[in-house]
């Protein structure tokens, strides 16, 4: 059995489990910046922005996910583009609840009688009560149960590690919110590190590091575009530049820059230095056999994070040890939880 689960499911009556079981199965990963949901038998039937948009004055929740973000930086003063979950963890329960409902409902498209079973992929470091929260928000979304995986759990079974064998994997898990570095064996975690530093910090960087020296106002979105288009983390042989426009920040009116590779990767070089430094950490911290593992076997980035060009480069100069990015990072921890559930169909059939 791998990774962690809460069940605290109480006894239903045997038509109801049997109507249950018509729903189909979902994975979520509940992402700080994305939330992707994988159906049993379909594949992943949605990846959206964790965005909701709310009117401030009534309450009301007037957009989620990609009609959410698309109002980012755009919206009147009586609405509000908000993510409801910060750093990983949940920020906002009723808003988190409200968005879970929406991407469950989209994407399941259940009967009123049928309530799916759910696992959710969430950072290995958030308390148990924020655990809790996730699972009331998952069960008041319509689940008929939630099991809670640990993402870096998660990342390693969709990245393809043996998590079960006697052997160490080593999975870096670079989210929106979160880092999180695991060393995996016997399906446990037997070392485990993990920071509040990844892709949203990032973004960050740039739109300061822009503000600084061009004057120049920039968004979340421009940020996320320069570092999905020229962002690095290692020099790479064909630097490229980007023209943007932003507001400057002296006139006030809009104003357009060119940024080129180089200079973006000093913009992002105390982030990017932040998790060579917590992979060092998880190694230091790893018992010797499994730590031989690791240099035998190297490491694998997941998630959004391992995009960034040259990442992997830099860690392996760093460390010594061979790094890989998985085949599709995006989608590690969503295809992990969907995995980790059909290991639990058994249990869920006694």
């Amino acid at each position: 059995m791998l990774g962690k689960r809460r069940l605290g499911r109480r006894a239903r009556p045997l038509w109801s489990r049997l109507f249950a079981r018509l729903g189909r199965n979902l994975g979520i990963d509940l992402g700080t910046a994305n939330t992707l949901v994988h159906v049993d038998g379909r594949g992943v039937l949605l990846w959206e922005p964790s965005v909701v948009a709310i009117d401030r004055e009534t309450g009301e929740v007037l957009a989620v996910g990609a009609d959410a973000k698309r109002m980012v930086g755009r919206t009147p003063g009586t609405i509000s583009a908000v993510r409801p979950l910060k750093d990983g963890v949940i920020a906002d329960f009723e808003v988190t609840e409200a968005m879970l409902h929406h991407f469950i409902q989209k994407a399941h498209q259940r009967r009123p009688w049928e309530h799916p079973y759910v696992v959710i992929g969430v950072p290995s470091g958030i308390t148990e009560v924020e655990r809790r929260a996730v699972e009331d928000a998952s069960r008041m979304a319509g689940a008929w149960d939630t099991l809670i995986i640990d993402e870096p759990m998660a990342a390693a079974i969709g990245a393809g590690l043996p998590v079960a064998e006697a052997v160490g994997s080593m999975i870096v898990d670079i989210g929106g919110g979160t880092t999180e570095v695991a060393v995996i064996s016997l399906g446990g975690i037997c070392t485990q590190r993990s920071m509040r530093i990844a892709g949203d910090e990032i973004d960050e960087a740039i739109q300061l590091a822009v503000r600084h020296e061009h004057n120049l106002f920039i968004g979340e979105t421009t940020a996320e575009r320069i570092k999905t288009e020229i962002g690095s983390a290692y020099p790479t042989h064909d630097e490229m530049a980007i023209n943007i426009r932003g507001k400057d920040r002296v006139a006030g009116l809009p104003k357009a820059i060119t940024l080129t590779g180089g200079a973006v990767r000093e913009y992002i070089r105390e982030p990017v230095t932040a998790i060579v430094e917590l992979v060092k950490e998880t190694l230091d911290a790893t018992p010797p056999e499994l730590a031989a593992d690791v240099m035998n076997r190297g490491i694998v980035l997941a998630g959004g994070g391992a995009l960034l060009r040259g990442l992997d480069q830099l860690i392996a100069s760093e460390t010594g040890i061979p790094v890989y990015v998985a085949e599709d990072p995006m989608t590690c921890v969503v295809m992990g939880a969907a995995k980790y559930i059909e290991e639990m169909g058994a249990h869920h059939e006694a």
